[in-house]
């Protein structure tokens, strides 16, 4: 079965996969959905004894039909390779009844590794196969952890370069660390003043500025995106729902065909847009549990049915999640508006205009997969704090947002199903807040020196990914406007 695109504004134009992931954004603004979400037609059980990269394959062969099976097993192989601490890749560890399925194994101990170490391989693939002869610029709006995933993805990859930006006071000290030391002729890196909202809707201003498009196309330069926006991004993720379900399977966690609900930590809702797609697929997926932190606008869109960015901007302790305006739901409130353009055209202009709409009581009948929760700053403190002290497991601050909301779950439904935890982030990326979460005497040490103590309290080894930025040199410094961001690209990109 053939798997075509089409955008969440368009008038039912379609694109191949490998056109959807070279475009980014669609010309109209919109986001590239599938025509139809195929049907995982390969037994669970089947699943459950191949490794993750086999897993992969099956998952996005029924996604990227345009692409080869040796393309396609060439771009997993060198993604899902010994950057990964771990040959699970994506293993999965019980704690205090929940089943924390552990994404932040790759080089920058994040989740956003499972998408970004292919998406470069996807992406040059595409650009081949549709006579791409322009440079590839990928500009990216990182909250934190996409912007350092998607630098060391494309670093000193042929044919690329890449410029994040990232909000100058909106992400923890590590994160920020990551990004200015890292290495690579073709990476750039910006702070902007104001925080991921303004980052975001720079990028995808830019994205549509016909004009500033053409003088990109003659200076030789192709725009394309990183952010989940990209369906190169967002259906790689699909394959890790897929992959901790057919654990569990295999570990006797679950019976064959047995509902298991999903609790996710989400922000941009990429990732649990992906979990909503698995179920789709025909993963036996029960409720689909979003997480949000005090920055509660998803939250608020399950309870009401009104999204509504009008409010405060609250920094947090989970800094990958401080965003007001979600970019993927758009593609599930297209979903549910029938696959309708038009209503989805209207509701975002909504948006635009005024920073809310309303779906109607037939969209929201058809959100009954959903379950939005939220978790307070001191929650998310006594999460860590109680789970460490009852088992030993260290989560860092967005897993623990999600542990704090999947408890919240069961106490209020009386569900004892199943769940599976979305571990989104290594502990050691947020040290500072998961130190003072254990123990406020921490609050006393440095952030490295914090780091020593996480590895000793947890057993677990200091990763790569930490011991290389103890000595890095800063080798990214420009600061922009939120304003100024493609005069910024430009100068970097020397036009």
């Amino acid at each position: 079965m053939e798997v075509l695109y089409k955008s969440t504004r368009g008038n039912g134009e379609t694109a191949t996969a490998s056109q959807a992931i070279l475009q980014g954004l669609a010309a109209d603004g919109g986001l590239y959905v599938p025509t139809a979400v195929p049907v995982l037609d390969v037994p669970v059980e089947r699943l459950a004894e191949m490794h993750y990269r086999e897993v992969a394959y099956e998952v996005m062969s029924r996604f990227f039909t345009d692409f080869t099976e040796e393309e396609l097993k060439a771009c997993i192989d060198r993604a899902y390779d010994a950057k990964f601490d771990t040959e699970e890749i994506a293993p999965v560890h019980e704690a205090d009844g929940m089943y924390f399925l552990e994404l932040f194994h790759g080089a920058t101990i994040a989740f956003k590794d499972m998408a970004l170490s292919i998406l470069p391989h996807l992406m040059t693939t595409a650009a081949r196969k549709n006579h791409e002869n322009k440079e590839i610029v990928i500009l990216t709006a990182t909250s934190g952890d996409t912007g350092k995933a998607a630098l060391a993805g494309f670093a000193d990859v042929p044919g690329t370069k890449i410029v994040v930006f990232y909000p100058k006071d909106g992400v923890s000290p590590i994160q920020e660390k990551q990004m200015v030391t890292q290495k690579g002729a073709n990476t750039h890196v910006v702070a902007i003043k104001g925080n991921f909202d303004d980052a975001q809707t720079g990028v995808k201003n830019i994205f549509n500025d016909p004009a500033l498009a053409d003088r990109f196309a003659k200076a030789g330069y192709r725009l394309s995106s990183a952010n989940s926006i990209n369906i190169g991004r967002l259906i790689p993720q699909v394959a890790y729902y897929v992959y901790g379900y057919a654990q569990l399977l295999k570990k006797g966690c679950l019976a064959n065909e047995e509902t298991l609900d999903v609790t996710v930590p989400t922000g941009n809702f990429g990732n649990i847009l992906a979990a909503y797609y698995a179920k789709q697929m025909g993963v036996p997926i029960g409720r689909l549990i979003c997480a949000s932190n005090e920055n509660k606008v998803l939250y608020d869109f399950f309870a009401t049915g009104t999204y509504d960015r009008n409010r405060e901007f609250i920094l947090t302790s989970s800094p990958s999640m401080d965003i007001l305006i979600s970019s993927n739901l758009e593609r599930l409130v297209y979903r549910i508006a029938g696959d309708s353009e038009e209503k989805n055209r209207e509701l975002m202009r909504e948006l635009s205009a005024g920073g809310t709409y309303t779906v109607t009581d037939e969209m929201r009948e058809k959100l009954s997969d959903f379950y939005g929760g939220y978790a307070t700053e001191e929650e998310t403190a006594r999460t860590i704090r109680n789970i460490y002290k009852k088992t030993g497991y260290v989560l860092d601050t967005h897993t623990a947002v999600a542990a704090c909301v999947c408890q919240k779950y069961r106490d209020e439904k009386g569900n004892n199903t199943k769940n599976m935890v979305i571990s989104t982030a290594s502990p050691f990326k947020f040290t500072r807040s998961v130190m003072t979460a254990i123990d406020p005497i921490h609050e006393k040490l440095t952030d490295f020196e914090m780091i020593d103590e996480l590895s000793r309290i947890a057993g677990v080894k200091v990763p790569q990914a930490i011991e290389e930025i103890r000595t890095a040199p800063v080798r990214h410094t420009t600061v922009a406007e939120a304003g100024r961001m493609a005069e910024a690209v430009e100068a970097l990109l020397g036009m």
